[in-house]
């Protein structure tokens, strides 16, 4: 049994009362749809493996056809803004045990309560996700840095075009350095060959000289 009523034009409330489930789990089954568009919720629902799945749709149902019918909204328009399950009355039953002993078991019930709020109702300018805070909304971008004085910038250029002359001159030297530089005489280790310039016999020439 379902009871309807619309607090508000664009707020729409469905509860249903005396739900043969307990309260925890009815809300198990309420936190995966909270906030969620009426198609994506009847998604969910549709494959939820929990059985108080199917009383949550019946609930969600009734506030559809109640927007629909009463108030002349659109059901695939609006969104889950607010759903809970209240504490009910409590079946008392025993069980039997050991030794002629009894257990209670309290068979509880449930009041679910779902209110949808249809997406035209909020401000262009709030987030996708619905119920968001207003914290979450766009910000304007940050304003642009103030541009430097042309004499700074000249300032900050001059030491630049200095710098590749000094090391230019510091360069040189090195390079100077480097050419004057002999290479060293190869040492001849012993038991080698010596040089072709060692061995190489005197011309003619000079034998006659002498």
């Amino acid at each position: 049994m379902a009871e309807t009523q619309a607090t508000k034009t664009s707020e729409v409330r469905a509860q249903a009362k005396w739900v043969r489930c307990s309260a925890r789990k009815a809300r198990l089954v309420l936190d995966t749809v909270r906030g969620r568009t009426v198609p994506e919720a009847r998604t969910v629902l549709a494959f939820s493996t929990r059985d108080v799945a199917r009383e949550v749709d019946k609930v969600l149902r009734s506030a559809v056809a109640n927007a629909e019918a009463n108030h002349g909204l659109y059901g695939d328009d609006m969104y889950i803004s607010a759903c809970y399950a209240d504490e009910g009355p409590g079946l008392k039953r025993w069980k039997p045990r050991a030794r002629g002993r009894a257990d209670r078991i309290v068979k509880g019930s449930c009041h679910i309560t779902i209110k949808l709020t249809s997406l035209g109702a909020e401000s262009p300018g709030r987030s996708t996700k619905p119920g968001a805070p207003s914290s979450e909304r766009a910000k304007p971008a940050p304003s642009s840095p103030p541009t430097p004085a042309p004499e700074a910038e000249a300032a900050e250029t001059a030491p630049a075009e200095t710098k590749p002359a000094e090391t230019a001159s510091e360069a040189k030297p090195k390079a100077q350095g480097k050419a004057a530089a002999k290479p060293r005489a190869k040492k001849i280790k012993q038991g080698e060959a010596e040089p072709e310039a060692a061995t190489r016999r005197a011309p003619e020439s000079e034998k006659v000289e002498e």
